[in-house]
């Protein structure tokens, strides 16, 4: 696999990284605790918020942390789609990365759960009332399997290890930069998903974190990343919260995988003024 393009002449300060994940958590709890006061005064319990209520702030957690990275990012450091990763790859280089990925992935899952024999799933498509009616599973499996991937992957692996990767990290003469950003956007991965799926789940998750960053560099793009992170939560949803079977599992993917092509694809055609402007200078 072809390692990701060198990156731009102003490359964006080391700091704004922590900056937007500070900013992010805190506008993520503040709108999180505003949406379940509101929602209270119509009847919502504070201790368990209601399904609308509890879609409607995760919606507002995810933004919370975009909005942060897109004002550190276009406003600070003037990136545009192309370095958050939104870059068209050759097909035969995207499958491959998202197969690697994924066999290594489930492999090691599957080996990690059987040792520590785990059990139980996850918490957030019941507390979004998955089962309750259609709409709240539609309303559901939009957010986990379309929203959460392009929402997570613009902030973990476009923007968070865009940014970290460029650490200056040597040992023997190896830079270590891109392998120790990963680790450390894959433990934060984990922790992110604290509360929505059980401790046991947050290693295999951090995993998963870790293994996404290494497709968005090698590849040097984000749509394989996106791809592997829907299709997970897809299965997840279908398998362990609808029980339903191959035939709808599969077309829950592709619906998933084309609503997210429509989204973010046209970024990828981003006119990236900078770089002409640099060439004519």
């Amino acid at each position: 696999m072809s390692t990701d393009p060198a990156p731009p002449p102003a490359a964006p300060r080391l700091w704004i990284a922590p900056a937007a994940v500070l900013l992010g958590l805190a506008g993520g709890v503040f709108s999180t605790l505003f949406i379940e006061i509101l929602g209270s005064a119509f009847g919502s319990p504070l201790a368990h918020p209601t399904p609308a209520v509890s879609l409607t702030a995760d919606y507002l957690f995810d933004f919370s942390f975009v909005a942060a990275a897109l004002w550190f990012a276009v406003l600070q450091a003037g990136m545009r789609p192309a370095d958050f990763g939104y870059r068209t790859i050759a097909w035969k280089l995207g499958v491959a990365a998202f197969a690697i990925a994924a066999v290594g992935y489930y492999v090691l899952t599957a080996l990690y759960s059987s040792l520590q024999k785990l059990h139980g799933t996850d918490r957030l498509p019941s507390e979004l009332g998955v089962s309750h009616s259609t709409a709240a599973a539609i309303a559901t499996a939009f957010f986990v399997c379309v929203v959460a991937p392009i929402a997570e992957e613009f902030f973990f692996r476009g923007f968070l290890f865009g940014v970290l990767r460029r650490m200056r990290v040597s040992v023997a003469g190896r830079q270590l930069g891109p392998w120790l950003a990963a680790v450390i956007v894959g433990l934060l991965f984990g922790l992110a998903h604290t509360g929505s799926a059980a401790s046991q789940y947050l290693l295999p998750l951090g995993f998963l974190g870790f293994v996404l960053c290494l497709v968005r560099w090698r590849t040097g793009s984000l749509y394989p990343c996106m791809a592997l992170h829907s299709v997970n939560n897809c299965l997840a949803l279908g398998v362990n919260q609808l029980d339903w079977g191959a035939g709808l599992i599969l077309l829950l993917i592709a619906g998933s995988l084309l609503v997210i092509a429509a989204v973010t694809g046209p970024l990828s055609r981003w006119p990236d003024t900078r770089s002409r402007t640099a060439e004519a200078g």
